[in-house]
């Protein structure tokens, strides 16, 4: 009997005809969802190393076709960007350490058992995600607090993302075992070194996939730039490139200026823009690789009770 159980695992599992279907429809489903989300981003990269000539006539595909760093060259020729790159890079460094200390000062809290106004306090938070004061009272809170047109003005109205608290705090409550918390305790240690020495440790993949949700958010957002910020040194790259997109060029198309000008300076745009986007977009690719083996740990872990 144990041998034929041991010739059955050495043979291995082979799918039988609706098992095999299943696997081929599966395959080419995830492929063509692969295409679709890939392509974009593929064909961007191409066009900017392309000549811009081919590119808007549709002859650029898969591989680049005129070779050229034009759209490259410019970007270390245009100030604005260069600005917008480094403004970018601090609001998101220093934005995403203020999200995850507020985030871990609110969830550490309203996750002890022992916390008299636990409940009041979660109950207040969960609040604040399906009612809020809306875009100007926000505004003019931000400009009655001196924050208008400061750096602060990217970081302070955003330092708190709710949702992100009750997956931190799901995690407090039943992904670190009771015991160790007696044990520290017992070791003598206080809630604030038992916090740092004890549970956060074990936090660290929720602690990544947070990471990564903030950084996220602050590298994307342009809208918050358009409402708090008039000066264009402090203007991030999001903003920059819709300036690039979108006022560019219809500014030039306003202007009255004579249509094979306005056509050089499409072109020109237009390679700028797909420079930009790549270079807007790599940071981020580079930051992913490292924190993949948390993520599909960390936002399961937070959200299932073990």
């Amino acid at each position: 009997m144990g041998t034929e159980v041991k010739k059955t695992r050495r043979r291995g599992y082979k799918p039988g005809g609706s098992d095999k279907r299943f696997y081929i429809f599966n395959g080419i489903l995830m492929g063509v969802i692969f295409f679709i989300y890939a392509w974009p981003l593929w064909f961007i990269a191409v066009a900017s190393f392309s000549d811009p000539n081919l590119v808007t006539s549709g002859k650029v595909f898969l591989l680049p076709k005129g070779f050229h760093l034009n759209g490259y060259r410019l970007i270390m020729e245009y100030r604005d960007i260069l600005v917008g790159y480094a403004n970018s890079i601090l609001y998101t460094v220093a934005g995403t350490a203020l999200n995850i200390v507020m985030t871990i000062l609110a969830a550490y809290p309203i996750s002890r058992q022992d916390f008299v106004l636990r409940r009041f306090f979660t109950i207040f938070l969960v609040f604040t995600m399906y009612f809020s004061g809306g875009l100007i009272p926000l505004f003019l809170q931000v400009k009655s607090l001196g924050l208008y047109n400061s750096p602060l003005a990217m970081l302070v109205p955003g330092a708190i993302s709710v949702y992100n608290v009750l997956i931190l705090r799901s995690f407090f409550m039943y992904g670190v075992p009771r015991s160790l918390e007696e044990a520290a305790i017992l070791d003598g240690a206080n809630t604030f070194q038992m916090l740092v020495r004890v549970i956060l440790p074990l936090v660290k993949p929720t602690i990544a996939v947070l990471v990564l949700y903030y950084a996220v958010g602050h590298w994307n957002d342009y809208f918050s730039a358009l409402i708090y910020l008039k000066d264009r040194n402090l203007m991030p790259l999001q903003t920059v490139l819709r300036d690039i997109l979108i006022v560019g060029k219809i500014d030039m198309v306003s202007s009255g200026m004579e249509m094979e000008a306005v056509i050089a300076k499409l072109k020109t745009a237009q390679t700028l823009k797909y420079s930009v986007i790549i270079v807007s977009t790599v940071p981020l690719m580079l930051v992913y690789p490292f924190i993949q083996k948390y993520f599909v740990k960390g936002i399961m872990i937070g959200a299932v009770k073990g």
